[in-house]
Protein backbone atom coordinates (compact mmCIF):
# COMPACT_ATOMS: atom_id res chain seq x y z
CA UNK A 1 0.00 0.00 0.00
CA UNK A 2 1.23 3.68 -0.72
CA UNK A 3 2.23 6.12 1.81
CA UNK A 4 -0.25 8.51 3.44
CA UNK A 5 -2.02 10.57 0.58
CA UNK A 6 -1.32 14.41 0.76
CA UNK A 7 -4.39 15.93 2.27
CA UNK A 8 -5.37 20.00 -0.15
CA UNK A 9 -8.40 21.87 1.69
CA UNK A 10 -10.50 23.45 -0.37
CA UNK A 11 -14.05 25.54 -0.18
CA UNK A 12 -17.11 25.12 -2.50
CA UNK A 13 -19.93 27.51 -2.41
CA UNK A 14 -23.37 26.20 -1.95
CA UNK A 15 -26.08 27.64 -4.15
CA UNK A 16 -27.24 29.94 -1.15
CA UNK A 17 -23.57 31.39 -1.08
CA UNK A 18 -22.96 28.83 2.07
CA UNK A 19 -19.06 27.98 2.11
CA UNK A 20 -18.67 24.12 1.90
CA UNK A 21 -14.70 23.09 3.17
CA UNK A 22 -13.38 19.92 1.58
CA UNK A 23 -10.34 17.97 2.07
CA UNK A 24 -9.05 16.23 -1.33
CA UNK A 25 -6.70 12.61 -1.40
CA UNK A 26 -5.28 11.59 -3.80
CA UNK A 27 -5.79 10.84 -7.65
CA UNK A 28 -8.25 9.37 -9.84
CA UNK A 29 -11.98 9.54 -10.67
CA UNK A 30 -13.81 11.39 -8.19
CA UNK A 31 -15.73 10.12 -4.47
CA UNK A 32 -17.25 12.15 -2.51
CA UNK A 33 -17.90 11.15 0.79
CA UNK A 34 -20.98 12.40 3.18
CA UNK A 35 -20.79 12.06 6.82
CA UNK A 36 -23.42 10.51 9.58
CA UNK A 37 -24.18 12.56 12.59
CA UNK A 38 -21.93 14.62 14.16
CA UNK A 39 -18.76 13.91 12.36
CA UNK A 40 -16.60 16.15 11.02
CA UNK A 41 -14.68 15.47 8.06
CA UNK A 42 -11.72 15.14 9.76
CA UNK A 43 -13.35 12.12 11.99
CA UNK A 44 -11.04 8.76 11.79
CA UNK A 45 -13.55 6.72 9.76
CA UNK A 46 -13.77 9.63 7.25
CA UNK A 47 -10.26 10.27 7.13
CA UNK A 48 -8.81 6.79 7.32
CA UNK A 49 -11.57 5.87 4.17
CA UNK A 50 -9.98 8.68 2.14
CA UNK A 51 -6.71 7.23 2.70
CA UNK A 52 -7.76 4.14 2.18
CA UNK A 53 -9.10 5.20 -1.28
CA UNK A 54 -7.20 7.47 -2.11
CA UNK A 55 -4.58 5.84 -4.56
CA UNK A 56 -6.59 4.74 -6.62
CA UNK A 57 -9.18 8.02 -6.53
CA UNK A 58 -9.51 11.56 -5.69
CA UNK A 59 -11.61 11.68 -2.73
CA UNK A 60 -13.57 14.30 -1.63
CA UNK A 61 -14.40 14.36 2.20
CA UNK A 62 -16.29 17.98 3.39
CA UNK A 63 -18.01 19.04 6.37
CA UNK A 64 -21.52 19.13 6.53
CA UNK A 65 -22.91 22.47 6.79
CA UNK A 66 -22.66 23.66 10.62
CA UNK A 67 -20.18 21.58 10.69
CA UNK A 68 -16.05 22.45 10.89
CA UNK A 69 -15.42 24.79 8.74
CA UNK A 70 -18.10 25.14 6.83
CA UNK A 71 -20.73 27.95 7.30
CA UNK A 72 -24.58 27.47 7.65
CA UNK A 73 -27.09 29.62 6.45
CA UNK A 74 -30.26 29.75 7.85
CA UNK A 75 -33.46 28.90 7.49
CA UNK A 76 -32.23 25.24 7.22
CA UNK A 77 -33.91 22.87 4.15
CA UNK A 78 -33.09 19.19 2.93
CA UNK A 79 -32.40 21.07 -0.58
CA UNK A 80 -29.71 23.40 1.42
CA UNK A 81 -27.67 20.09 2.00
CA UNK A 82 -28.53 18.90 -1.52
CA UNK A 83 -27.04 21.86 -2.96
CA UNK A 84 -23.90 21.45 -0.61
CA UNK A 85 -23.48 18.15 -2.02
CA UNK A 86 -23.67 19.79 -5.57
CA UNK A 87 -21.19 22.37 -5.08
CA UNK A 88 -18.77 19.58 -3.78
CA UNK A 89 -19.68 17.69 -6.95
CA UNK A 90 -18.79 20.22 -8.99
CA UNK A 91 -15.08 20.85 -7.62
CA UNK A 92 -14.72 17.45 -7.91
CA UNK A 93 -15.26 18.30 -11.48
CA UNK A 94 -18.72 17.43 -12.34
CA UNK A 95 -19.63 13.89 -11.45
CA UNK A 96 -18.61 11.59 -8.61
CA UNK A 97 -19.07 8.66 -6.93
CA UNK A 98 -20.86 9.07 -3.87
CA UNK A 99 -20.40 7.26 -0.62
CA UNK A 100 -23.05 8.00 2.27
CA UNK A 101 -22.51 6.96 6.28
CA UNK A 102 -25.62 6.48 8.54
CA UNK A 103 -27.93 9.54 8.03
CA UNK A 104 -25.31 11.22 5.34
CA UNK A 105 -26.37 7.60 3.66
CA UNK A 106 -30.03 8.38 3.96
CA UNK A 107 -28.77 12.64 2.50
CA UNK A 108 -26.62 10.32 -0.46
CA UNK A 109 -29.92 8.62 -1.14
CA UNK A 110 -32.02 12.08 -1.11
CA UNK A 111 -29.84 13.89 -3.36
CA UNK A 112 -29.35 10.96 -6.18
CA UNK A 113 -32.79 11.33 -7.62
CA UNK A 114 -31.96 15.34 -7.71
CA UNK A 115 -28.13 15.60 -9.02
CA UNK A 116 -27.02 13.96 -12.15
CA UNK A 117 -23.81 14.13 -11.24
CA UNK A 118 -23.77 11.99 -8.81
CA UNK A 119 -23.02 8.21 -11.03
CA UNK A 120 -22.75 5.59 -7.83
CA UNK A 121 -23.88 5.07 -4.27
CA UNK A 122 -22.48 2.95 -2.01
CA UNK A 123 -24.49 3.14 0.89
CA UNK A 124 -23.50 2.34 5.21
CA UNK A 125 -26.95 1.39 7.04
CA UNK A 126 -28.99 4.20 6.57
CA UNK A 127 -31.09 4.36 9.66
CA UNK A 128 -34.49 4.09 8.17
CA UNK A 129 -37.04 2.78 10.49
CA UNK A 130 -38.98 -0.21 8.30
CA UNK A 131 -40.48 -2.53 10.98
CA UNK A 132 -41.25 -2.41 14.78
CA UNK A 133 -37.64 -3.69 15.98
CA UNK A 134 -36.29 0.22 15.46
CA UNK A 135 -37.34 2.69 18.21
CA UNK A 136 -40.13 4.58 18.43
CA UNK A 137 -39.12 8.61 17.28
CA UNK A 138 -41.92 11.29 17.28
CA UNK A 139 -42.89 12.93 13.84
CA UNK A 140 -41.89 16.08 15.33
CA UNK A 141 -37.92 14.57 16.44
CA UNK A 142 -36.79 17.53 13.99
CA UNK A 143 -38.60 20.15 15.77
CA UNK A 144 -38.28 19.32 19.19
CA UNK A 145 -34.32 19.06 18.49
CA UNK A 146 -34.35 22.59 17.46
CA UNK A 147 -36.71 23.88 20.35
CA UNK A 148 -34.04 22.42 22.60
CA UNK A 149 -30.89 24.23 20.89
CA UNK A 150 -32.87 27.42 20.70
CA UNK A 151 -33.74 27.29 24.48
CA UNK A 152 -29.62 27.13 25.28
CA UNK A 153 -30.27 23.24 26.08
CA UNK A 154 -27.96 22.14 23.17
CA UNK A 155 -26.38 19.35 26.08
CA UNK A 156 -29.66 17.91 26.22
CA UNK A 157 -30.51 17.98 22.51
CA UNK A 158 -27.45 15.30 22.53
CA UNK A 159 -28.00 13.40 24.95
CA UNK A 160 -31.98 13.04 23.52
CA UNK A 161 -30.49 12.49 20.08
CA UNK A 162 -28.20 9.82 21.25
CA UNK A 163 -30.72 7.79 23.56
CA UNK A 164 -33.37 8.11 20.78
CA UNK A 165 -32.19 7.91 17.86
CA UNK A 166 -29.10 5.77 18.29
CA UNK A 167 -30.41 3.65 21.45
CA UNK A 168 -27.49 4.31 23.27
CA UNK A 169 -27.78 3.70 26.73
CA UNK A 170 -29.04 6.65 29.24
CA UNK A 171 -26.50 5.93 31.62
CA UNK A 172 -23.84 5.80 29.42
CA UNK A 173 -24.61 9.13 27.95
CA UNK A 174 -24.90 10.54 31.21
CA UNK A 175 -21.51 9.62 31.66
CA UNK A 176 -20.59 10.83 28.78
CA UNK A 177 -21.33 14.49 29.80
CA UNK A 178 -17.73 14.48 31.84
CA UNK A 179 -15.85 13.66 29.11
CA UNK A 180 -13.62 16.22 27.24
CA UNK A 181 -15.78 15.32 23.89
CA UNK A 182 -18.52 16.39 25.11
CA UNK A 183 -18.35 19.83 24.34
CA UNK A 184 -17.68 19.06 20.93
CA UNK A 185 -20.59 17.52 20.99
CA UNK A 186 -22.52 20.36 22.00
CA UNK A 187 -21.46 22.65 19.67
CA UNK A 188 -22.58 20.92 16.24
CA UNK A 189 -26.28 20.06 18.78
CA UNK A 190 -28.20 21.89 16.14
CA UNK A 191 -27.13 20.18 13.21
CA UNK A 192 -28.76 16.97 14.95
CA UNK A 193 -32.27 18.90 13.87
CA UNK A 194 -30.87 18.80 10.38
CA UNK A 195 -30.06 14.63 11.01
CA UNK A 196 -33.77 14.27 11.66
CA UNK A 197 -35.33 15.62 9.08
CA UNK A 198 -33.39 14.29 6.44
CA UNK A 199 -34.40 11.11 7.81
CA UNK A 200 -37.85 12.42 7.68
CA UNK A 201 -40.56 12.01 9.65
CA UNK A 202 -40.35 8.57 11.91
CA UNK A 203 -36.92 8.11 9.59
CA UNK A 204 -40.10 6.13 7.23
CA UNK A 205 -38.72 4.96 4.05
CA UNK A 206 -39.04 6.60 1.18
CA UNK A 207 -40.25 3.89 -0.57
CA UNK A 208 -41.47 5.87 -3.89
CA UNK A 209 -38.51 8.25 -4.39
CA UNK A 210 -36.03 5.30 -4.17
CA UNK A 211 -37.73 3.35 -6.73
CA UNK A 212 -36.97 6.36 -8.94
CA UNK A 213 -32.81 5.74 -8.29
CA UNK A 214 -31.41 4.84 -11.70
CA UNK A 215 -27.69 4.79 -10.19
CA UNK A 216 -25.84 1.53 -9.68
CA UNK A 217 -26.17 1.31 -5.54
CA UNK A 218 -24.43 -0.61 -3.10
CA UNK A 219 -26.14 -0.91 0.39
CA UNK A 220 -23.80 -2.41 3.13
CA UNK A 221 -24.93 -3.48 6.87
CA UNK A 222 -23.23 -4.82 9.72
CA UNK A 223 -23.57 -8.46 11.02
CA UNK A 224 -23.70 -7.24 14.46
CA UNK A 225 -25.69 -4.04 14.20
CA UNK A 226 -28.55 -3.87 15.89
CA UNK A 227 -31.78 -5.90 13.72
CA UNK A 228 -33.71 -2.56 12.76
CA UNK A 229 -30.50 -1.68 11.01
CA UNK A 230 -29.85 -4.92 9.61
CA UNK A 231 -33.69 -4.79 8.29
CA UNK A 232 -33.22 -1.06 7.33
CA UNK A 233 -30.94 -1.68 4.83
CA UNK A 234 -31.87 -5.03 3.23
CA UNK A 235 -35.22 -2.80 2.66
CA UNK A 236 -33.64 -0.19 0.92
CA UNK A 237 -31.59 -2.86 -0.83
CA UNK A 238 -34.91 -4.12 -2.22
CA UNK A 239 -36.46 -0.86 -2.91
CA UNK A 240 -33.97 0.96 -5.48
CA UNK A 241 -33.98 -0.64 -8.72
CA UNK A 242 -30.82 -3.37 -8.99
CA UNK A 243 -29.29 -2.43 -5.69
CA UNK A 244 -27.07 -4.74 -4.10
CA UNK A 245 -26.51 -5.64 -0.55
CA UNK A 246 -23.92 -7.01 1.70
CA UNK A 247 -23.54 -7.59 4.89
CA UNK A 248 -20.02 -7.74 6.89
CA UNK A 249 -18.98 -10.00 9.08
CA UNK A 250 -18.39 -8.88 12.54
CA UNK A 251 -19.15 -5.30 12.37
CA UNK A 252 -21.18 -3.12 14.06
CA UNK A 253 -22.89 0.43 13.12
CA UNK A 254 -19.48 1.66 14.58
CA UNK A 255 -17.72 0.28 11.56
CA UNK A 256 -13.89 -0.39 10.75
CA UNK A 257 -12.01 1.16 7.89
CA UNK A 258 -10.54 -1.72 7.32
CA UNK A 259 -13.64 -3.65 6.63
CA UNK A 260 -15.41 -1.37 4.56
CA UNK A 261 -13.14 0.19 2.62
CA UNK A 262 -12.29 -3.39 -0.10
CA UNK A 263 -16.20 -3.15 -0.33
CA UNK A 264 -16.10 0.42 -1.82
CA UNK A 265 -12.76 -0.18 -3.90
CA UNK A 266 -14.42 -3.22 -5.39
CA UNK A 267 -17.84 -1.41 -6.35
CA UNK A 268 -16.16 1.97 -7.38
CA UNK A 269 -13.84 0.03 -9.39
CA UNK A 270 -16.17 -1.59 -11.35
CA UNK A 271 -17.08 1.04 -13.28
Amino acid sequence: MPGAAVVLSGTAVSADGTPIAYDRYGSGPAVVLVAGAMMERGHPTLAGLAQALAPWFTVYSYDRRGRGGSGDTAPYAVEREIEDLAAVVAAAGGSAKVFGGSSGAALALEAAGRLPGVRELALWEPPYHVDDSAPPLPDDFAAQLGALVAAGRRGEAVERFMVEAAEMPAATVAAMRAEPFWAEAEAVAHTLAYEAAVLGPGNALPAARLAAIDRPTLVLTGEDSPAWMRNAGAAVAAAVPGAAHRVLEDQTHGVAVEALAPELLEFFAQR
